[in-house]
């Protein structure tokens, strides 16, 4: 019987966009191997600029991060990578503590910034 693949759910506020693209392209390699899901301008983002299949949801302020956040409540996802622009205000601020929270409750890695995330991919991807 096969493993299945592990999931990494991608979400960025639009200010931190670009540098979740330029992540994902230094990484593409590693997270290749995984199945991505991702909020659906984030998800149209990777899949136009860098050709990666992405499982979209809708987007953040429609819901998108509460959809991610029943994934990992449901031991759907593996790892949240949810790039969050400190200096932006978000209308949908509950929604972006759910995921925090639901990540805290079910032991689920959660990178907000690039440095949690560097060392995220580090430890899933190589075991180190």
């Amino acid at each position: 019987m096969g493993t299945a693949r592990k999931v990494f759910a991608l979400i960025a506020h639009d200010g931190k966009k670009d540098a979740m693209a330029a992540f994902v392209k230094i990484h593409r390699e590693r997270l290749g191997g995984y199945h991505l899901l991702a909020t659906s301008s984030t998800a149209e983002l990777l899949d136009q600029d860098l050709g990666l299949s992405v499982e979209g949801v809708l987007s953040g302020p429609l819901g998108g991060d509460l959809q991610i956040a029943a994934r990992v409540a449901t031991g759907g996802v593996d790892a949240v990578f949810f790039l969050i622009d400190p200096l932006d205000a978000h209308p949908h601020d509950p929604d972006i503590q759910a995921i925090q929270r639901v990540c805290n409750v079910h032991n689920v890695p959660l990178a907000t910034n690039l440095a949690t995330a560097e060392l995220i991919v580090g430890d899933v991807t190589t075991g180190e």
